[in-house]
């Protein structure tokens, strides 16, 4: 293994992983060994105590943790992660100590200062002991304190659930991680990370957000998953909306689609993308994401919301170039396991934020068209990877269901060992999508004002990983490892 620099209170923040927290959460893959546990914690632990949260000056993010877990959640062996640990920590920068600690009274003068990472996982850290993780994310990230402050200049409000979704949302992505594993030092990592983001435009994400309102309580229990009680519904039911009032996230991207004033003839700067897209059109993407009805009095809705959100992010990746952005797919997998910690209120914050930083990265990247019908007559359901030996034949079956019985199997097989750290993060992704919601049918999605949804079904997450494993090579049958693709699709 590789050589140990453990800390005592690193090693209890990264213990042996917990059972994801619903149905609705990845499961764990068959393979996950004494062995690879070790290792895996080996990882977590070492680039705890080692390495900051940022491997540049530019605040790119460290991922080698996000690698190690989903390897191991995939099944890969101890090897394997030790092996990418070592190609991964090349790019690493080591940790260094904060000036001085961060308290309640200095906790909002200090954000977005990388010099403090360490101080505020220590802060962060004691919270969570004293308070547990829903109400630490609860203040921290959702109320109105730690969002809005009385007398604060507009340039200079904590805005903390502005910053969580940051960062191509990789703030919660690392909490997401603390969660769905049960790991308290991914959350103070996560925690701290979104401590560390910018605010690009005040208000993005307005300050009527934060306000309570009298339905913020109604159904807290009627708003848990569905797939949690027993009821007559299931994750792998229909959850549609009972009212005809109701606005799919779907005819949001419609309306986002075809409004005139987000027309870019050019591509942003590449490393403020993000940040440029919300200094030109961050208000008028608040106001349409305003219009996405979230009611809480309806059985289901988190559910059927949180759902909504997925397919978006899976449909903008697959059909408008499924070589840029994977990062609104990955990100999307934790909302299961965010949401399982949250109340209501902080719930219902959580899909907007998110869904409007969907919509903000859809615009950054030229807001590619969205063709179903092509999409779903041009693409496979069936990975083809190079030197796949042929199998004998089996009476009564296709030769092309022998081959390959389980469409995931050699599309996990080969992204374990990609050397593209996000590899085997979008294929577990995508993999665990197919799983709850392979199933939907189509015509589920007509309705909606999107142009061609109702061709939509439940392939799409298997189609969309075998265009994936296509572009970024099949490494481990032979074929070059390829980067992801940079450019946008600009008029």
């Amino acid at each position: 293994m590789i050589g140990n620099v453990y800390d005592e209170k690193a090693e209890k923040l990264f213990p042996a992983p917990s059972p994801p927290p619903t149905v609705l959460c990845p499961q764990r893959w068959p393979g996950c060994t004494l062995e690879s546990l070790a290792a895996m914690r080996h990882v977590l632990i070492d680039n705890h105590a080692r390495y900051h949260i940022f491997h540049n000056d530019l605040k790119f993010h460290n991922h080698v943790a996000h690698r190690a877990l989903a390897i191991y959640a995939l099944g890969g062996s101890g090897p394997v992660i030790e092996t990418l640990y070592k190609q991964d920590i090349k790019l690493q920068r080591a940790a260094f100590a904060s000036p001085h600690p961060i308290t309640t009274q200095n906790f909002v003068d200090h954000l977005g200062d990388e010099n403090y990472y360490q101080a505020y996982t220590t802060f962060f850290a004691k919270a969570i002991q004293e308070k547990g993780a829903s109400a630490t994310l609860d203040e921290f990230i959702f109320s109105e304190k730690y969002n809005f402050q009385p007398g604060r200049e507009a340039e200079s409000q904590p805005e903390m659930l502005s910053r969580f979704i940051d960062g191509v949302l990789h703030p919660l992505i690392q909490c997401g991680h603390g969660l769905e594993f049960g790991l308290e030092g991914m959350l103070v990592e996560g925690l701290s990370l979104t401590a560390m983001h910018d605010v690009f435009i005040p208000s993005f994400l307005p300050p009527s957000l934060f306000v309570a309102q009298p339905s913020d309580s109604i159904g807290a229990m009627m708003n848990s998953f569905a797939s949690l009680v027993l009821d007559s519904q299931s994750s792998a039911m229909p959850l549609k909306a009972s009212s005809g009032q109701d606005t799919h996230a779907f005819s949001i991207l419609a309306r986002v689609l075809k409004d005139p004033s987000f027309t870019s003839k050019a591509p942003f700067n590449l490393n403020r993308q993000y940040a440029e897209t919300l200094v030109a059109h961050g208000y008028k993407i608040c106001e349409h994401v305003q219009k996405w009805t979230v009611d809480l009095s309806k059985p289901g809705e988190i559910e059927r919301k949180m759902e909504e959100c997925i397919w978006t992010s899976s449909v903008i990746y697959a059909l408008g170039g499924w070589r840029k952005r994977m990062h609104m797919v990955t990100s999307s997998i934790f909302l299961p396991s965010l949401i399982a910690y949250l109340s209501p209120r902080a719930q219902v914050l959580l899909l907007r934020a998110y869904l409007s930083s969907v919509i903000a990265w859809f615009l950054a990247r030229g807001r590619p068209s969205l063709n179903f019908k092509s999409f779903f007559e041009s693409t496979s359901t069936v990975p083809n990877p190079p030197n796949n030996p042929a199998v004998p034949q089996v009476e009564g079956i296709a030769a092309q269901d022998a081959q390959t019985p389980n469409a995931f199997l050699p599309l996990i097989q080969s992204s374990i060992i990609h050397p593209d750290n996000h590899h085997a993060k979008i294929q577990r992704t995508f993999a665990h999508f197919s799983t709850i919601y392979g199933s939907r049918p189509k015509g589920y999605f007509a309705g909606t004002e999107l142009d061609g949804a109702e061709e939509l079904d439940g392939s799409l997450f298997v189609r969309a990983a075998v265009l994936t494993a296509d572009y970024m090579g099949w490494v481990r049958e032979g074929e070059e490892a390829r980067v992801w693709s940079m450019k946008g699709f600009f008029a």
